[in-house]
């Protein structure tokens, strides 16, 4: 199996557990508040991944890999990149969660969805030249946004404004994680989504005991929800973005993961029965079609592939 097929293979299986989290975070609403949650799910994803780390360290080194020498430097590489993105994804979860609370799980994933178009927006900062196309995927995007999230009378569910900063600020997490994984430095991708969900783990718990009440009947009562989050999403699904990330290009990459939204919708029917209007839906459909041409190359990148 090719670097490559693996990375998508990883970034689709990623996709798949975040659209199905949708639904057990908007299960675990019902028994503990946003922060509590992101505090709980996080601290069962570094728990997840700790002895993780030292298997496959122990796994390099037998082979050969990983010199005892250079742990050193991966360390430091694996903190300074972990801190970076988890800064970003704290807030980033921080605003889904609160945001699942206010609103549809399928609509959050599809909201969230829209970093699709913002990664590559984004990096108009960093010099990078933007295809035409981009330009009418943020449009219709914008379009779906407002046949998903507008009611009547032009008001908007909080919530979606909350999914909205999400998917900016996950916009930013993943422009992170192609930064560091693809940078020429000694780096454990393992080490990194570790120090990532301890980073949003005490920054959740500092802001749960400001802001809420948490107890520890209701972190039990949500205790499944805790679990899947923590251990699937957190400790496995984003250690397989970093991976896959690493070995998949930056187009490719944020096309495969856009698929949680699907999924989101879906498992949102099967387990919560929660329904769309034919206006939601609608939304919805131009927010994934703005996602699919985002990724379409324009007539110029075309025509020197062909070339070649």
């Amino acid at each position: 199996m090719s670097k490559k097929l693996r990375g998508n293979l990883m970034l689709l299986l990623a996709a798949f557990i975040w659209g199905s989290t949708f639904v057990f975070q908007s299960a675990a609403m019902k028994y503990v508040e946003p922060f509590t949650f992101n505090a709980c799910r996080s601290y069962v994803g570094f728990v997840v991944l700790a002895p993780t780390v030292t298997v496959f360290r122990s796994v390099r080194r037998k082979e050969g890999l990983v010199s005892p020498k250079d742990y050193g430097e991966i360390n430091r590489n694996s903190i300074i990149a972990g801190i970076g993105c988890g800064l970003a994804l704290v807030i980033a979860s921080s605003f889904q969660q609160i945001g699942i609370s206010l609103t549809t799980s399928g609509k959050a994933g599809f909201i969230t969805a829209i970093y699709i178009i913002m990664v590559p927006i984004l990096s108009i900062f960093l010099g990078h030249k933007i295809p035409k196309i981009i330009w009418l995927c943020a449009l219709l995007s914008l379009s779906g946004f407002y046949f998903l999230c507008i009611r009547e009378g032009f008001t908007i569910n909080p919530g979606d404004i909350y999914c909205l900063i999400c998917a900016f600020c996950f916009s930013i997490q993943i422009m992170l994680i192609d930064h560091y994984t693809k940078m020429d430095w000694k780096m454990d991708p393992v080490m990194m989504s570790m120090v990532e969900f301890l980073v949003v783990a005490v920054i959740s718990t500092i802001l749960m005991f400001i802001f809420e009440a948490p107890t520890i009947p209701s972190i039990l009562e949500a205790g499944f929800p805790i679990f899947y989050a923590g251990a699937l999403s957190s400790g496995i699904a984003y250690t397989l973005q970093i991976l896959g990330q690493r070995d998949t290009s930056p187009e490719t990459a944020p096309l495969i993961m856009s698929l949680e939204s699907v999924f989101a919708a879906l498992f949102g029917w099967l387990i919560l029965g929660e329904v769309m209007s034919i206006k939601e839906l609608f939304g919805c459909a131009l927010v994934f079609i703005s996602v699919i041409l985002s990724q379409l190359p324009d007539r110029k990148t075309k025509e020197q592939i062909l070339g070649n």
